[in-house]
């Protein structure tokens, strides 16, 4: 499983066809890759590491808050595309993407389990397989990617 986390003053998703729109203020945007051999370990990894991740600035201007902290909001947006692979050719391969039957149940528990976090009232999200419209804020910029496969390399 794989994140893109981006610190934003703002960012929203929209998705037309639903009827649907989620925006936050001041906090994280998530971007969640989930791949075929993801589990529940990897979901709790990348959930409370997000959750706990210091890149607020505190009073001395040095990143050493986290969403927590700074009382932010998240907003979480699922992206196969993280695990598109381009080394050969010039089309991505998704094939290391899961499927939705591995996927969608993955998403969800991701979700409840920032929900359990953070609070329900802090937790957005886009809708899984649509077709959306984000807007996203990089307050800094900050972004930062982090693989649960990795979580014992460093």
């Amino acid at each position: 499983m794989k994140v893109v986390v981006q610190k934003v003053s703002e960012a929203g998703v929209y998705i037309k066809e639903e009827n649907y729109s989620a925006e936050i203020g001041k906090g994280l945007v998530i971007l969640l890759g989930i791949s075929n051999d993801d589990t529940i370990e990897d979901v709790n990894f990348l959930a409370d590491k997000c959750s706990n991740l210091r890149i607020f600035l505190d009073e001395n201007e040095k990143m050493n808050l986290s969403v927590k902290d700074v009382d932010g909001e998240v907003l979480i947006i699922s992206q196969f595309t993280l695990y598109g692979d381009a080394q050969k050719g010039n089309r991505p391969s998704f094939i290391e993407a899961a499927k939705p039957e591995i996927a969608i149940p993955l998403y969800e528990k991701f979700i409840e389990r920032m929900k359990v976090n953070l609070s329900s009232g802090k937790v957005k999200s886009g809708i899984f397989g649509a077709m959306m419209l984000v807007k996203i804020f990089n307050d800094g910029p900050v972004t930062i990617i982090i693989d649960s496969k990795r979580k014992n390399n460093s």
